[in-house]
């Protein structure tokens, strides 16, 4: 998988509005009511990486979940990335609902 150019990356983050890029990765915050909506959306979004067998860095206090996503293996952002945040982001709509 071909590492993305900057310019790539903040093309496809205005469909990805509440992601940002730094640091040769994307980087999103999403906050839950409590902890067991945080966890579950977690839960859903663990069957999506495994799926992918792409991983995130992420990080959780109570209901908030902080993500990090970046191929390691091209050394930056990746179509890959952005499959996985586009996954993540439904899973929350859901959770929402």
């Amino acid at each position: 998988m071909q590492k993305l150019s900057k310019e790539e990356i903040e093309k496809r983050l205005l469909r990805f509005p509440e992601w940002k890029y730094r640091k040769d990765a994307i980087h999103s915050t999403f906050e839950f009511e409590n902890f067991k909506d945080c966890f579950s959306a977690m839960s859903r979004m663990a069957f999506e990486c495994e799926a992918m067998n792409h991983h995130p860095n992420w990080s959780n206090v109570y209901g908030t979940l902080s993500i990090s996503l970046s191929t390691h293996e091209a050394g930056g952002v990746t179509e890959k990335d952005f499959r996985l945040a586009e996954a993540f982001e439904s899973i929350v709509e859901e959770e929402e609902d």
